[in-house]
């Protein structure tokens, strides 16, 4: 198999996000970007464009109920450069 992007962090703030969660939502979330570095087209479910952001997409991750978000963008679009990430605990983003 083929790596068609490559994932980078953004300072330090991917990291500090991601170090402190349980290690079977990392699990998940390695998944998610593994999906994101091998998939031309990658579903909806799981990336998405920011609508009034030009260029801003945000990885989207599902785990026991509790949804993430992964801000990132591309760069020459074979670089996906990640910055940082949240838990999603409403509808509206604010």
């Amino acid at each position: 198999m083929d790596t068609s992007r490559e994932i980078v962090f953004y300072k330090h703030y991917f990291e500090n996000f991601f170090e402190p969660l349980p290690r079977k939502l990392k699990d998940k979330i390695d998944e998610v970007l593994f999906m994101i570095t091998i998939i031309e087209r990658i579903p909806t479910k799981f990336f998405k464009s920011i609508e009034d952001v030009k260029g801003l997409f945000e990885i989207r991750i599902e785990y026991e109920s509790n949804i993430y978000r992964i801000f990132c963008c591309f760069d020459k679009g074979n670089l996906v450069i990640l910055f940082n990430g949240f838990q999603k605990k409403t509808q509206k983003i604010t």
